[in-house]
């Protein structure tokens, strides 16, 4: 009899519960056995939906407070020393995450190709890993037992651990190994005492990376080792996003239980199976990370390629990777046409999914139609011309048609949005008030924020972005071919939420998106006010994207949608346009043969965006957390003029990349983290503009917070741009 796994679940919550109790907990409106009590309901809830779907393998361990990544720092006793001085574990644990008065936090950046964020461990040379610590995971393993439950334990793995940390010291991470892997030991031995018969999920993700000879040699040295911890335990490694065919040659000879593998996004993997050597194969066949529902015939006839390459009987169906990744349920969506509607599985419709699929594989009925057709017919997306001159003379035009001081100041582009600001926009929504009295209110607030600026002294303004709910989904709702649904909440990191939208038909732009409220902005100052819009390939990398064409196609219909659009707002007199790419870097392929193909058309999607730019319009860009050091050179055939970088979390290594590039265009490094409620002093930020110098000339560098304001404070917002600017001033 056929089983079913899914490799994780959901953890904010069907209606964002686990956001609204950790909110109320950081502004001290709950205590922590509250926070605590919510979490163990979700925890219960979700068991038994899964139950109800009859899954067999069920998920502990992968739920938690703010980040697993983090919870596995913990896990191990890897606090940074940084931390040690804060007595309460709950309180650390906090301000490792967000930061607190006296500490920075951790830094924080993408999972993989996701848009998912995950703490950066913070090792060092010297550690040793001593205070291994099982309890979280034992009262979850408790719990979920009282619930009629005999879940599987997820860890992360540990070489995904150590090439996801950063070395504090400098030093070679991978020095570290034999250390790491006898914490993991001592970690599995810890479990081993919590039952017989358990399995213990390694979440492998980085082995389906293109990995050198070195990865792989220590691949077979941790499995070796940690698959003979305990009889008690049933070692399943995991790995995700793509294929991992050379790790599967090397875990087949391992002493482990089971392999997973994904399937939805390596079908390449089919030719790893003669190398699973009698190991159980979970095969990841439900796509875990998009929206659109399963195709039947297409996963049956994907089990039937497995089939025949691997006995039947050591086939578990599973998800593709943690449902992590998708909304919880289309239960909730009452205002989707049944046209989209009828083509979406969120998690809990992926456990049905998985359930049926399982149960046409153990009784051989072979689906005779597709159960998900996606036929809307697309644009034709012929190449935009580009037709901007080199930079450096775009550079001379823009100095003198802008007039910008040395340091120019800015800010990334959102003000904060407060529960007034967000009760007028569902206010309109919901049809109680007027179109007139909601964009008077947007237009007070913009007025307000302009003023605020002024008054702070920034020298490239904005608008503020009020009347957005989201980055993507805001323009989404302005072009043709998205759909949105009320509560396809994802979590993005910790109490932090986004509601991608769906891109499922054909797209084109209907009206102008952002036009009047920039030249009503700019019309309250003579200072420069950008337009802000957001980037083909990050509208793109932050939707669920119809799966029937290629989305390079896809990107050149955004693509020309936002040209349309740069257009009209250089033809406005606006003459700085921030093209944000926030998540360019988070779509690239994990495997190295499949990176230029995504680079090409990202590339020129985004230039195809903003190609139809004047020379003296000045075309900005921003990237979120990245490791900039593979992809210099894409991001120089960008041809932005100025590049603003989240960079405050890693001081100035990021800077260096451009430093050895020799990149020439302007750049706006982070000089403060936005994710964090703290306000950096003047000396700190000043401290930080120094930094900057040792690795920029004056001349090519911008300041600006590290990524934009929506999330914070109008206080703290007001003092940390006040210290900015004063930090500004002292180093002008």
């Amino acid at each position: 009899m056929s089983q079913t796994y899914v490799t994780g679940f959901p953890r904010i919550g069907e209606k964002r519960e686990l956001k609204f109790a950790l909110e109320e907990y950081w502004a001290g409106k709950t205590d922590f056995e509250a926070l605590k009590a919510v979490a163990k309901t979700l925890r219960n809830r979700h068991w038994n939906y899964q139950k109800e779907r009859h899954i067999d393998f069920i998920s502990c361990n992968d739920f938690s407070l703010y980040d697993i990544m983090l919870d596995t720092t913990v896990m191990l006793g890897a606090i940074p020393p940084r931390f040690e001085n804060i007595d309460d574990k709950t309180d650390r644990y906090f301000a490792m995450a967000r930061g607190d008065d006296d500490h920075a936090a951790m830094e924080m950046t993408k999972w993989f190709n996701t848009n998912y964020h995950y703490i950066v461990p913070e090792l060092h040379a010297n550690m040793n890993f001593s205070h291994v610590n099982i309890s979280k995971i034992a009262e979850e393993f408790i719990e979920a037992k009282a619930q009629g439950v005999h879940p599987k334990i997820n860890l992360v793995g540990p070489l995904t651990f150590i090439f996801l940390s950063n070395a504090v010291d400098g030093s070679d991470l991978f020095n570290l190994f034999d250390a790491v892997v006898t914490a993991y030991a001592k970690v599995l031995y810890a479990i081993s005492s919590l039952g017989e018969n358990i399995v213990v999920q390694f979440d492998e993700p980085l082995f389906a990376k293109t990995l050198e000879p070195k990865f792989l040699s220590l691949l077979k040295i941790a499995y070796e080792r940690l698959g003979v911890v305990s009889s008690n335990l049933k070692i399943a490694v995991v790995t995700y996003f793509d294929r991992a065919n050379e790790a599967v040659e090397i875990l087949g000879n391992c002493p482990i239980w089971g392999i997973g593998l994904d399937f939805v996004y390596g079908e390449e993997n089919l030719d790893a199976l003669l190398h699973v050597n009698g190991k159980m194969l979970i095969a990841g066949v439900i796509d875990g990370r998009n929206v659109w529902k399963n195709n039947v015939s297409k996963t049956y006839n994907l089990l039937e390629k497995i089939g025949e390459k691997i006995d039947p009987k050591q086939i578990i169906l599973s998800t593709s990777c943690s449902l992590l990744h998708v909304p919880f349920s289309t239960q909730f969506e009452e205002k989707l046409t049944p046209e989209v509607k009828s083509r979406l599985s969120f998690a809990l419709e992926k456990l049905e999914e998985l359930e049926q699929i399982n149960t046409l594989w153990e009784k051989k009925e072979k689906p005779e139609i597709s159960a998900c057709t996606q036929k809307v017919p697309s644009l034709k997306s012929s190449a935009i011309a580009y037709t901007r001159s080199a930079y450096a003379t775009r550079f001379a035009l823009q100095q003198k048609a802008l007039n910008l001081p040395l340091f120019p100041t800015t800010t990334i582009g959102s003000f904060p949005q407060t529960k007034e600001t967000r009760a007028v926009r569902n206010a309109f929504k919901k049809g109680e008030i007027t179109r007139e009295a909601y964009e008077a209110s947007l237009k007070e607030s913009i007025k307000k924020c302009v003023e605020l600026q002024e008054a702070l002294g920034l020298d490239v303004l904005v608008h503020g972005e009020f009347e957005r709910n989201d980055m993507v989904e805001y323009f989404g709702e302005l072009l043709e071919g998205f759909a949105f649904s009320e509560n396809g909440w994802v979590q993005s990191y910790g109490s932090r939420c986004v509601k991608p939208p769906l891109l499922y038909g054909s797209v084109n732009r209907k009206q102008p998106l952002s036009v009047d409220w920039i030249v009503y902005a700019q019309s309250l100052t003579d200072k420069p006010m950008k337009g802000m819009l957001t980037g083909p390939v990050t509208i793109l990398n932050w939707s669920f994207v119809r799966n029937d064409i290629p989305k390079s196609e896809v990107a050149f219909e955004v693509a020309r949608a936002i040209a349309e659009e740069v257009d009209e707002l250089q033809r406005h007199d606006i003459k700085i346009i921030q093209v944000d790419e926030a998540a360019f870097k988070e779509g690239y392929p994990l495997r190295e043969e499949k990176i230029k193909a995504y680079e090409k058309w990202a590339v020129e999607s985004f230039k195809a965006s903003i190609g139809i730019a004047w020379d003296q319009t000045q075309i900005h860009t921003h990237m979120c957390y990245s490791n900039f050091n593979d992809i210099i050179d894409t991001i120089e055939r960008m041809d932005a003029d100025v590049i603003t970088i989240e960079t405050s979390r890693s001081g100035n290594k990021l800077l260096k990349v451009f430093q050895k590039a020799n990149y020439k265009a302007q750049i706006g490094p982070g000089v403060y983290d936005i994710h964090s409620p703290r306000v950096p002093s003047v000396e700190e930020m000043s401290e930080q503009i120094k930094t900057f110098l040792q690795v920029l000339p004056k001349e090519q560098l911008w300041i600006n917070p590290d990524c934009g304001l929506k999330t914070r404070g109008w206080s703290e917002t007001r003092a940390a741009l006040t210290n900015m600017i004063k930090a500004v001033h002292l180093a002008r």
